[in-house]
């Protein structure tokens, strides 16, 4: 492991401190990139403006005309927490503006696999819905949207992953209007949107063309001949599903950009409120956290697992319910469902995780160290687990990872459903393209980001996909970009080991790309126990002064003067609440 300090431009840090920003702060954004102190304001005026994401005012004519009609909508949504809030913040969102008839589908990972296809655009028609949206999916959903129109259905695509390309161009699904800040010609510049985010912005967008349209009770801008104030309901507030849109930009893990920050941020202010709905408020309770004092780590590590657990091994339908009812009895007694279903989903990933492992280390037994890509796979595996399972191989290794299990026999002979993570410099999606024009017909569907992608492939070709892989990831990787470093804000300044700033630096939003403070330097190890039979609790001498501090997840010893990574946290022991150290890693000097 190699600990890196990343670079503070000292004139960026002077501006931030000029504008009133206190010193650490100033440090950390700084070292983030952020230049000028109006990168951090959250206020909503500052979100970027709906009109620069394509399609938004088409979709917005195109849903207001559908309510205006009293058609009956239907959400198609994915199975995984950024879906689920999206289903939930369209949902609530299309019935807030007025639309009477809104429902929606989530297919199960297993029985349907990924996005709209061809049957799920039959249950939809079925359903009797005049027009059809999807959440979170669909850019790649070609067959299931030509399905969707030829059964006379109206199709809004909405989405935030990467197009697919078609012999080297970029391809679209043959839908009536698609909203998608990475479709070609799309200016919108927060390129990292999570899908709930695109969703909000529709509705963003649709307020303003019912505003237009007279819907709302007199305003200055309301336009002239519309009907009488008296029969026209008032202006709806769509603030009031900040807090699923945050949840859910956390939990799928897109870079934190300004204006992502900014919509987490708003939507953690209204949680620590207690403003939010109840299905939120009943996850924390389930999950033993404290709203008041909500971080993105407990959307991140505690309500977002538990809402992704109902999709990878039971029905996301739970997890929908969760956040669409408004009956507190209801939203606890689903809340509880779902942690029963995250501590199964925990003990399956903790015995598919040990297996994996052995499997990876078996790939390298010989050599000094692992291939430049792992690609894992055991009959026993459970589909709604590899995405975990191949996070934890890539941490553990530091290297792109991908998990198999089976998903039934098809025309293709027995099917692998694959779910991959990746490290930074080896863009996985991409690589999987590179692969598919490689080796024709190996990869059956393929999809998905930079850092994590998935993809679908006959189990008798797994050996050529893992050999493809390899040989992409030898191309691609350099031996810097293989060798683990961690990025930190270099030493602390023991001033700033205080309980009021910790409780500060929880209080910002940090996340993919705008990643949580983490200190380095040299310290002196005084005495070292393991507690729990995993932990190293840890005291320490920091800059000449005692400080607690703890390693999870780990048993090795340290030597009595070690450079350590740590974060910062408060302790409480019998009403005090001290700083503690809380160790990444640890690199000896």
């Amino acid at each position: 492991m190699k600990i890196i300090v990343r670079d503070a431009p000292p004139r960026h840090v002077w501006a931030l401190e000029k504008a009133g920003i206190h010193p650490l702060l100033a440090q950390l954004y700084a070292a983030r990139g952020v230049l000028d102190p109006s990168e951090l304001d959250a206020a909503l005026i500052h979100l970027l403006p709906p009109t620069t994401m394509k399609g938004t005012a088409e979709a917005a004519r195109m849903l207001a005309d559908a309510i205006a009609a009293d058609k009956k909508l239907c959400i198609v949504a994915d199975y995984d927490c950024d879906g689920a809030t999206a289903c939930a913040v369209a949902v609530r969102g299309l019935r807030l503006l007025g639309a009477k008839h809104v429902d929606y589908i989530v297919p199960d990972r297993v029985q349907d696999g990924y996005g709209l296809t061809p049957p799920i655009s039959t249950r939809v028609k079925a359903s009797g819905a005049d027009v059809l949206i999807t959440v979170d999916n669909g850019i790649a959903s070609f067959e299931g949207v030509a399905a969707a129109r030829a059964l006379g259905l109206q199709v809004l695509v909405t989405d935030h992953h990467l197009c697919a390309s078609i012999d080297s161009v970029v391809a679209l699904p043959d839908a009536d209007v698609i909203v998608n800040p990475n479709q070609p010609g799309c200016s919108f510049e927060s390129k990292s949107i999570a899908g709930v985010g695109v969703m909000f912005y529709v509705l963003l967008a649709l307020r303003v063309e019912l505003r237009a349209r007279g819907a709302f009770a007199a305003r200055a801008d309301t336009v002239a001949g519309s009907l009488p104030t008296n029969t026209r309901p008032p202006e709806p507030k769509l603030d009031t599903l900040l807090p699923l849109v945050a949840l859910g930009t956390v939990a799928d893990v897109v870079r934190l950009d300004a204006n992502n920050r900014r919509l987490v941020a708003q939507g953690l202010k209204r949680v620590r409120a207690l403003a939010m709905p109840a299905g939120i408020a009943s996850l924390f309770v389930a999950s033993s956290r404290d709203a008041a004092v909500a971080t993105t780590f407990d959307f991140g590590f505690a309500l977002g697992p538990r809402i992704n657990a109902a999709g990878r091994l039971s029905d996301m339908t739970l997890g929908i319910e969760c956040l669409l009812t408004d009956d507190p009895n209801r939203a606890l007694e689903l809340a509880k469902t779902l942690d029963n279903i995250n501590r199964e989903r925990r003990e399956i990933e903790g015995n598919m995780r040990e297996q994996a492992l052995l499997v990876a280390e078996s790939l390298f037994e010989d050599a000094a160290e692992a291939p430049p890509a792992i690609c894992v796979f055991d009959a026993d595996f459970h589909e709604g687990v590899v995405g975990i399972v191949a996070s934890r191989l890539k941490d553990k290794l530091h290297r792109p990872a991908f998990v198999f299990a089976p998903s039934g026999a098809t025309g293709h002979g027995h099917e692998l459903k694959g779910s991959g993570r990746s490290i930074p410099g080896f863009h996985l999606r991409d690589a999987l393209d590179l692969v598919a024009k490689r080796h024709p017909g190996v990869l059956l569907r393929f999809g998905g980001h930079a850092m994590a992608a998935g993809c679908t492939i006959a189990e008798e070709h797994f050996e050529t996909f893992e050999q493809a892989l390899a040989q992409v990831a030898q191309e691609w990787l350099s031996a810097a970009t293989l060798q683990r470093r961690l990025d930190t804000d270099g030493p602390l300044k023991p001033e700033y080991r205080r309980v009021d700033l910790v409780d500060a630096l929880h209080h910002e939003v940090w996340g993919q790309g705008f990643a949580a403070p983490t200190f380095s330097e040299e310290v002196e190890v005084v005495s070292q126990r393991l507690v729990g039979e995993k932990h190293l609790s840890l005291k320490l001498k920091h800059r000449g002064e005692p400080v607690d501090g703890i390693w999870f997840s780990h048993t090795e010893p340290l030597p009595a003067r070690v450079k350590l990574a740590f974060r910062l946290d408060a302790d409480s022991w019998r009403g005090e609440r001290k700083v503690r150290f809380l160790v990444e890693a640890a690199e000896t000097p």
